[in-house]
């Protein structure tokens, strides 16, 4: 598969992304978190992962596999107990980020979804293409990630792919066999014609796509960097359904609410 490079458009500053949003599904905003806060959040996460379990995600990875030593973190933002959850939870509701949400859905305010943290060590397996809210349900709007890189994430690493224009695509359902280098079992079939383009982030960059926009990425091939991310979605207010797996929400101002779970299963005939 041929990779193409970030185009320089996608890259936005505050105030001035919903335009770009709107064509591509996919801005990225340099700089959002200061080196001070990454490097906190960088060895806060690590050192829990490397001494406890109680944040673990089972994605039923073979113990033999580098990522059942680092797993994945989902929801650690219910955890405030925990030094990552503490941190989770405080910058799920972080105004930088939530001016950003607020202003790709067009001003309207948003619900906090789901938190997660991706270790990806050197030889990890990457995730394979797919779109975001066939896990979320949210209706009748679509999620929204904020993606923020906690290294430089490049290529080599596993950086993110991404296809702008995507988001205007109906919910594809996993029907062909993923990349070897990837954990996942399946992925979607890419409508003919489209190339993923790799990005490329420095720490503490945050890339913000649509749940509906095709991204994915391959393994970190490198043997010394590590390509930690801190994730988080969102959904409009105006959202009347989610996946339970979300409840509880959280308000901008910290408080927990819930919506009308969306029915179980959806377009693809799974959860």
């Amino acid at each position: 598969m041929v990779f193409s490079p970030l185009p320089a458009q996608l890259v936005v500053k505050p105030g001035f992304a919903r335009e770009r949003f709107e064509s591509t599904g996919v801005v990225l905003v340099p700089g959002l978190l200061q080196h001070d806060e990454i490097e906190k959040i960088k060895k806060t996460f690590t050192e829990h992962v490397e001494h406890y379990t109680d944040l673990n995600f089972d994605d039923h990875i073979e113990k033999d596999d580098i990522l059942s030593r680092y797993p994945r973190f989902v929801h650690p933002h219910r955890h405030p107990e925990t030094a990552p959850g503490e941190i989770a939870r405080r910058m799920i509701i972080d105004k930088r980020i939530l001016q950003i949400v607020k202003e790709l859905f067009d001003g309207g305010e948003a619900y906090g979804a789901q938190s997660m943290f991706y270790f990806k060590p050197p030889t990890a397996r990457g995730q394979a293409m797919h779109q975001d809210n066939r896990s979320l349900q949210a209706h009748p709007e679509t999620c929204l990630a904020c993606w923020i890189a906690i290294d430089d994430a490049d290529g080599e690493n596993g950086g993110l792919l991404v296809i702008p224009g995507t988001h205007r695509s109906e919910i594809l359902c996993h029907d062909e066999d993923a990349p070897a280098d990837t954990f996942d079992r399946r992925q979607i079939k890419l409508p003919p014609g489209l190339t993923p383009i790799q990005t490329e982030l420095r720490a503490g960059d945050a890339l913000f796509f649509n749940g509906s926009l095709v991204h994915g990425s391959r393994g970190n091939t490198t043997t010394d960097r590590f390509r930690r991310a801190l994730i988080f979605h969102y959904v409009p207010q105006t959202a009347t359904q989610i996946k339970p797996f979300y409840h509880p929400l959280m308000t901008p101002d910290g408080k927990e609410v819930t919506i009308e779970e969306s029915p179980e299963g959806g377009p693809c005939g799974g959860p």
